[in-house]
């Protein structure tokens, strides 16, 4: 039980520093860093598009527009933050504390 915690917890990490890559890329490109016209950034921004963009999706269309801000990966990265400290006060009420 406390294994599968632990790859539940790393996966939710791990989609975070997908987020944060993302819109760290997304700013590169607005701000003419990064080419997009260079097949390895399209991919790489290809890939992060594919993989956070569901998540983001029905977050974009609860938000009111803002403007050129976009606040939904912070709000999908608070919510990821949520629920890990919820799986976390779960195991310890359910696991017992030799095991964790």
């Amino acid at each position: 039980m406390r294994s599968l915690l632990e790859v539940i917890l790393l996966a939710l990490q791990l989609y975070t520093y997908l987020i944060i890559a993302s819109a760290i890329l997304s700013w590169l490109v607005a701000f003419n860093v990064v080419n997009m016209r260079n097949d390895f950034v399209r991919s790489i921004a290809s890939f992060l598009d594919a993989v956070t963009e569901p998540a983001l999706r029905p977050i974009r269309s609860i938000l009111p527009n803002l403007g050129g801000i976009d606040i939904s990966p912070i709000i999908l990265i608070l919510i990821i933050i949520f629920l890990q400290n919820i799986l976390i006060r779960i195991a310890q009420q359910y696991i017992p504390p030799a095991l964790l």
